[in-house]
């Protein structure tokens, strides 16, 4: 016990100046970003293919008929 109270006080807290993160704290950071990145376009595809399955009329919804708004050709960009 009391070897444990000699070394809480003689070990400092380190200064906000003394610690650094490091080349693994930027691989880490770097991992994350990239993660975030693939989760998105994960998260992209499955939409496309949930509307593309509402659409055929999977979810019990009637099938989209052609030209009704829903499909990706349809838009303002297509009609002109």
């Amino acid at each position: 016990m009391l070897d444990l109270l000699i070394v809480l006080l003689e070990d400092p807290t380190p200064r906000d100046t003394e610690v650094k993160a490091g080349p693994l704290g930027f691989a880490l950071w770097i991992f994350m970003i990239i993660a975030v990145v693939v989760l998105g376009f994960s998260l992209v595809k499955q939409l496309r293919k949930a509307q593309a399955a509402k659409d055929a009329g999977l979810y019990g919804d009637e099938p989209a008929a052609p030209g009704d708004g829903t499909d990706e050709g349809s838009g303002p960009e297509a009609r002109s």
